[in-house]
């Protein structure tokens, strides 16, 4: 399937993009989020288990076992806060 992935905050800027189209067979995040982190080097440190990030899919925040589906969008992004 393809999904579009979208890098926002320190995740855009360590990963040297905004967006990507991906081909994948993850069937959840948490499958993709493995596929990412054997990138190596930045991927697997800013994607590390228990590293401060969040996951939206089609524009909703979601769980790592929250299943993919063809054309998903999929946002990947640090917490942020606001004042």
């Amino acid at each position: 399937m393809k999904l579009n992935i979208l890098y926002f905050a320190r995740l855009k800027d360590s990963f040297g993009m905004g967006s990507e189209q991906l081909e994948t067979d993850a069937a959840s995040v948490d499958e993709l989020l493995t596929e990412l982190r054997q990138r190596g080097d930045n991927w697997s440190c800013e994607l590390a288990a228990g590293k401060a990030f969040r996951v939206a899919r089609n524009q909703e925040l979601v769980r790592l076992d929250a299943a993919l589906g063809d054309g998903d969008e999929i946002a990947i992004f640090p917490p942020v806060t606001g004042g």
